[in-house]
């Protein structure tokens, strides 16, 4: 089955990555592999990236490509491909992925979305960086390292207590 993708050059827009194994923690385990990944793969076919967070077993990206260029796919192959070579092999892998060459690592589809508007890019930055306290893995938004939240701040775009809770975890009032 082909999937039909958005493919406009120059867009935004926001994609989820997931692990195969989705009780893995590679991706914050290996952190410096993949952060080395990103910038190899950014250093040879530049891209944006606006915004993401960095989960245990999925990743959030928005990303934007240049005026005339829509190989966000081929960027993807890139970093999950690079990423997979850099970790040791201690996943099980089918053989289905034997047959391909694949580390079984990755799920070999992701989510992607082209960003429409201002109001649909901001409600993306907001999901991103909110995502580790949807997942239970923090209580508020600056207790997540792996997250372009911090850059945010440090810009003055976002205050460190956005999104904050008070000290029982109860959200905004």
């Amino acid at each position: 089955m082909r999937y039909r993708r958005s493919l406009a050059s120059g867009a935004c827009y926001f994609f989820t990555l997931a692990l195969h194994n989705r009780r893995q923690d590679l991706l914050v385990r290996h952190i410096a592999d993949l952060r080395r990944t990103f910038s190899e793969v950014k250093q040879k076919y530049d891209f944006e990236i606006i915004a993401a967070c960095i989960l245990p077993e999925h990743l959030h990206l928005l990303m934007r490509l240049p005026p005339d260029d829509n190989r966000y796919p081929m960027r993807l192959r890139l970093i999950k491909s690079a990423f997979s070579r850099a970790i040791p092999k201690t996943e099980a892998v089918s053989l289905s992925r034997q047959r391909k060459n694949e580390r079984g690592i990755w799920q070999r589809r992701y989510w992607e979305h082209e960003i429409r508007n201002q109001q649909d890019l901001n409600a993306h930055i907001d999901y991103i960086h909110f995502n580790p306290v949807k997942h239970g893995y923090v209580v508020r938004v600056k207790d997540w390292q792996y997250s372009s939240f911090h850059r945010y701040v440090r810009q003055g775009i976002l205050p460190l207590d956005w999104a904050g809770s008070d000290v029982d975890g109860n959200f905004g009032e």
